[in-house]
């Protein structure tokens, strides 16, 4: 894991979507096609300004996976997973992706899982562009995380911690609105990912990030996997570093 604490959320933004987009170039010039997974909500907003930015990538070679999305909600509601991608990545490429393998929070979850769990064992995933959960979620994998499964999509529960961070960004009108249930990419299909891309801006989530980052690797904190994988990079503003031991590992940014 490399750790890089920025100055400003922009500059964040700006290196996570770089560091990103260089790994998917190396994919494309070495066949014919890339895979990539996306998060969603409020810490992606710099990372997919500037990806959907990346010059050198042919997205018509790259096929695009998301991380969760919530079961029974319509991709017309405002806190749909997929309807954010839709607008703030697809629509904004230059061109189409491959293929969108958008997760449908209204088919049936079962089968909606072993759909997606098919189309994500038949490629190779490059990158995976994460967050981290005020909670210490990866994904929609609330604590205590199954570290185990080795299905690629699951039906999660999600915890009270979870639908308040759903709320409190503005998802949601209250609290009895947000769903509790979701479909989201398991623990072992994250960490599959080549090069996995991690984001965690905001004061909120400094404690939970300095713990995953710094402590022992738990399934009550989901996020600390990611110390195990062998390309993870995690880039923090300055508000989201602020309860790190090692403030030193900084960019001039």
């Amino acid at each position: 894991m490399k750790v890089t604490v920025h100055q400003t959320k922009d500059a964040m933004g700006r290196q996570a979507a770089a560091d990103g987009a260089v790994k998917i170039r190396a994919a494309l010039a070495e066949g014919q096609r890339a895979a990539i997974v996306l998060a969603t909500g409020t810490s992606q907003f710099e990372m997919l300004q500037n990806l959907v930015r990346a010059e050198g990538i042919d997205w018509s070679r790259v096929d695009v996976f998301h991380l969760d999305e919530y079961i029974g909600l319509r991709e017309s509601h405002p806190a749909s997973f997929r309807r954010f991608l839709t607008e703030r990545f697809i629509e904004r490429i230059p061109c189409a992706p491959a293929h969108f393998h958008a997760i449908d929070g209204s088919a049936d979850p079962r089968t909606e899982c072993r759909r997606l769990g098919e189309l994500f064992g038949a490629c190779t995933v490059d990158v995976a562009f994460v967050g981290i959960g005020e909670n210490g979620h990866l994904a929609f994998n609330d604590p205590p995380a199954d570290f185990d499964t080795r299905e690629a999509f699951l039906v999660v529960n999600l915890d009270e911690a979870c639908r308040k961070q759903q709320l409190g960004e503005g998802w949601f009108p209250t609290l009895d609105d947000v769903p509790r249930q979701a479909i989201s990419m398991s623990i072992d299909a994250i960490t599959k990912a080549e090069r996995i891309v991690c984001t965690v801006p905001d004061s909120r989530k400094a404690a939970v990030a300095a713990r995953a980052i710094e402590g022992p690797v738990t399934p009550d904190l989901p996020a600390s996997i990611l110390q195990t994988h062998s390309d993870c990079l995690v880039h923090l503003d300055s508000h989201g570093a602020a309860r790190l031991k090692d403030r030193g590992r900084s960019a001039p940014s």
